[in-house]
């Protein structure tokens, strides 16, 4: 998660999307045991789905008796009212902080179920090879989406372009850029920050829009680092209802997801190497949610 228009508008979206839907087949559950009935077909919600290593995950599934349907999205916006509304079954495209954002604002309750990885946030430039080249006072573009707002701006702060109120945190937005910083910053919808490039000195370009832009991750003059401890609620997850995060099925393709090595092996390729594999405990997960949460309503 992260990249369209805000969260708040994410409930206009569930009408239209529900009538787009309205056409794909249900998906059959057991109401008492959560088992799945015989032939049932699991909608996944993605935007990313002409990753091939999608391909190699739906025929692991298929091999363990689990048809999977993607759903391809072009806005972050949409995944997450369609799972609430029940067009989906999962979703796997954000992370918690994005997670957490949707749910306070939305008055929602979806829930990880399981890690994929943590893909770190680069700053790209069409005109400049380093940072230090970006001349005082020009405009660099990050996404208007909350949570990779603040992530990108992190990411400026750490390669010295700007300075952040308090020192910034992961509720930093445009309004905490202080004004001794050398440029300036814009937000725009993250699908379009990596298109503005020939008009900004530099951009917070999502890894799922590198491919568009004909970027590659090395093309990054500045990243953060996944590895640190704060990243950790930057991890990428499966996300589901509530009452579906013990769905035996649900669980099985995350586990799926984790142990294939094929397609594992395909995250890393179609992420030009920079994704993070991780198979953090799904409670350690739901604790994170939990505490961004409290934090998104503490600041809010």
């Amino acid at each position: 998660m992260s990249t369209s228009k805000k969260l708040t508008a994410a409930a206009a979206l569930a009408l239209p999307l529900a009538l787009l839907l309205a056409g794909c087949a249900g998906t059959g559950t057991d109401a008492a045991t959560g088992a799945s009935d015989e032939n049932e077909v699991v909608r996944i919600g993605v935007v990313d789905s002409g990753d091939p290593y999608w391909e190699t995950y739906k025929e692991a599934a298929a091999d363990e008796g689990i048809e999977v349907e993607l759903v391809n999205f072009s806005e972050y916006t949409q995944p997450n009212p369609a799972l609430s509304a029940g067009e989906l079954d999962l979703n796997q495209f954000q992370h918690i902080i994005y997670l957490a954002t949707y749910n306070v604002q939305s008055d929602d309750d979806l829930q990880p179920i399981g890690a994929t990885a943590i893909y770190p946030l680069g700053l790209y430039s069409s005109q400049y090879e380093s940072t230090d080249d970006i001349p005082e006072g020009s405009t660099v573009a990050v996404p208007n989406d909350e949570s990779n707002q603040a992530r990108g701006l992190l990411v400026l702060q750490s390669a010295g372009l700007i300075e952040l109120k308090d020192g910034g945190s992961v509720f930093s937005t445009v309004a905490d850029v202080l004004p001794e910083s050398k440029v300036k910053v814009e937000a725009l919808d993250a699908a379009f920050t990596a298109t503005s490039l020939p008009d900004v000195a530099a951009a917070i370009v999502n890894n799922d829009f590198l491919a568009d832009a004909n970027l590659t991750p090395e093309d990054a003059i500045a990243t953060d680092d996944p590895t640190d401890p704060s990243a950790f609620p930057y991890i990428n997850i499966f996300a589901a209802k509530a009452e579906d995060a013990d769905n035996p099925t649900y669980l099985k393709l995350v586990e799926i997801y984790q142990n294939t090595q094929d397609v594992l092996d395909g995250v890393v390729e179609a992420s030009g190497g920079t994704a993070v594999l991780v198979k953090t405990p799904v409670d350690e997960l739901v604790t994170s949610l939990t505490d961004v949460e409290d934090d998104i309503r503490a600041n809010s």
